[in-house]
């Protein structure tokens, strides 16, 4: 039964770049971020305001900013 599978069907290998990879996770960011200001700005939000909320949600931190606030075991920043 395995051996009629292996018979009929070729494969065929794509390959993809990276930076194909990361152009397309972006894109779809991009467009959901476009999406979510679109809805707050229907429920009445100034458009200035629904940029701030969603950029803030997809903020990108580098792995040292992580870490940090991982270390601080803290939610607030240290203001002295």
């Amino acid at each position: 039964m395995i051996g009629w599978y292996s018979k009929g069907v070729s494969r065929r290998v794509t390959t993809v770049s990276i930076d194909d990879v990361i152009s397309a996770i972006e894109t779809a960011r991009d467009k959901v971020m476009a999406d979510e200001v679109k809805s707050l700005v229907k429920l009445g939000l100034p458009k200035s305001v629904a940029y701030k909320m969603v950029a803030e949600r997809y903020r990108q931190r580098s792995e040292a900013e992580e870490g940090e606030e991982a270390a601080a075991g803290t939610p607030w920043p240290d203001m002295s």
